[in-house]
């Protein structure tokens, strides 16, 4: 296939459906007739805002559009833990991050655990997966591990090397994540040569890497992630003038936690307005092959005729903060790392709807029952969409009753020194942190300030204490925070005992090295102090 025919394919296709031409579909069974087929285009990293205005205008998403066009969009989705293994254990369980424990990028759900996908094909479905998944445990770096078991400890260490760019290839490139191509070929491939035979409905699931950024052999033993990487193809898709350039406040002014994460993530060094720019096109860039990626699958279905029978769900674990707050990468509870992108289109989705709603990611696993008429467990996390998507009464669809009016999202990991907690509700984000004593809440006023660029928790007393009084009734946070303690000294510990006479030289050669070995003896006391 030639450089760049699969954009015209799929432009072509999109152009067809408008037309509402296509083959028909082969008739399903008798009791499978009411059922949709369900595709969950899941990728890593896109902040959600991309997807509505303004944010859309820094780069062209005509995947993204066209399902704004043809079903609807959600503005306020969030993530229910900003970093990949919890986050997608929230959405194929349905439930918090406390309540699985998923506490770090090591930790999410045990590998037998039943998911929406399990009981949609239990049920009759015909399941398929490709591609990412990265919800259980045991996975990811020996850093990201250690560096997550002593965020308690008494230093600070940059893990990540310094976020830059780099183009590859040329004009006409237009697969640059091979991984992510190779598994969008094999979905393709799936849709075509099975799924258009069967006479039940399918579930298909597509775990993508992009935007996430690139290893970096640089930045250590274990690598990081702080290379930008596309190719001039998509780096002319991105609209250079639309690019805004976030303030920043002064490293002595940062809240303390924001520090410790700038900080571990090699963004306290001066960087020009240019670097920046640049990252953020570079990121930019790999959304939009991200977005090419969505629209082969909706061409696939198109070509089959299987796209009027099939709702389509986009969405992502987390967002990308590129260079937002002096930090890349997520781990944070500011729009740029928390904020998910959710689309859905189909049949019985209303077109070109937007909903201002908040929603979050355990809304997922409901969901995915409610489409395929399974009973949905009362113990959920999550609520339905399909009330919302459907413009019903939540108290006539749910027996639980109405959503909340907030959504929680929550962290444990790397990169931060302490537990975080987030409720959105209404024009408020209350970021609160530990045992909610020891370090300053946050609170923003995001219709005011939608860039969280200042703290009004001091000048709104009472709304802190309101909003605190409702997090505290969702989840026990300062007994969660020492739970997640205790378990990070305990890992650490076993860990440490594992490697024996090997300790001193494994732990100085992870990604912290060029700053661990300056003075080893310093680290290796704090940590023994710490123990």
């Amino acid at each position: 296939m030639r450089e760049g025919e699969p954009l015209r394919r799929a432009a072509l296709a999109l152009l067809l459906m408008a037309a509402g031409a296509g083959a028909r579909p082969r008739p399903a069974a008798p009791e499978d007739q009411s059922r949709s087929n369900v595709v969950l285009v899941a990728c890593d990293s896109l902040d959600g805002r991309l997807t509505f205005f303004p944010g859309n205008q820094t780069v062209n998403l005509p995947s993204i559009n066209f399902m704004k066009r043809h079903g609807t969009v959600f503005l306020n989705a969030y993530t229910n833990s900003p970093i990949c293994c919890p986050s997608r254990a929230a959405m194929w369980s349905g439930l918090f991050t406390h309540l699985t424990e998923s506490w770090n990028n090591f930790k999410g759900l045990d590998p037998d655990y039943v998911t929406w996908m399990d009981l949609m094909e239990k049920h009759g479905y015909h399941a398929q997966k490709f591609g990412k998944l990265d919800f259980t445990s045991g996975h990811h770096s020996i850093s990201n591990r250690v560096e997550a078991w002593t965020r308690d400890v008494n230093f600070l260490l940059r893990q990540e090397g310094r976020p830059m760019v780099k183009l590859t290839g040329h004009r006409k490139q237009f697969r640059v994540m091979e991984t992510d191509w190779r598994n969008t070929d094999k979905a393709v491939n799936w849709i075509k040569e099975e799924a258009v035979n069967f006479s039940r409905p399918f579930i298909l699931y597509l775990g993508l890497n992009l935007p996430h950024p690139y290893p970096s052999p640089y930045a250590g033993e274990n690598f990081g992630s702080s290379t930008f990487l596309t190719s001039p193809y998509w780096l002319e898709k991105v609209n250079y003038e639309a690019i805004k350039i976030p303030k920043w406040s002064a490293l002595s002014e940062m809240h303390r936690v924001d520090y410790y994460s700038s900080y571990t993530k090699n963004c306290t060094g001066e960087f020009s307005k240019e670097e920046v720019r640049n990252i953020r096109a570079f990121y930019y860039a790999m959304c939009a092959e991200t977005d090419a990626m969505l629209g082969e699958i909706i061409s696939a279905l198109q070509d089959t005729g299987l796209l009027g029978k099939t709702i389509i769900i986009f969405t992502a674990d987390h967002g990308e903060l590129a260079m937002e707050h002096r930090q890349f990468y997520k781990m944070s509870m500011y729009e740029g790392s928390s904020h998910v992108p959710l689309l859905v289109m189909g049949p019985g989705i209303r077109e070109q709807q937007q909903i201002p709603n908040v929603v979050s990611l355990v809304d997922i696993y409901p969901t995915m029952l409610d489409i395929a008429r399974i009973p949905v467990p009362q113990n959920l996390s999550g609520y339905s969409l399909i009330p919302l998507l459907h413009e019903k009464a939540e108290n006539e669809a749910s027996p639980r009753g109405p959503r909340p009016s907030w959504v929680l999202s929550e962290f444990h990991g790397c990169n931060v020194n302490s537990s975080v907690y987030m409720l959105r509700t209404g024009k408020w984000k209350y970021i609160t942190y530990s045992d909610g004593s020891s370090v300053p809440p946050q609170l923003f006023d995001l219709t005011a300030d939608p860039d969280e660029l200042t703290n009004v928790a001091i000048k709104f007393p009472v709304t802190v204490h309101s909003l605190d009084k409702i997090l505290r009734s969702i989840v026990n946070y300062p007994k969660v925070s020492s739970s997640v303690q205790e378990y990070n000294k305990q890992q650490f510990i076993s860990w440490k005992q594992s490697l024996g006479h090997n300790y001193s030289s494994v732990i100085a050669n992870l990604r912290w090295h060029q700053d661990w070995l300056k003075d080893q003896k310093k680290y290796e006391n704090a940590i023994d102090k710490w123990l």
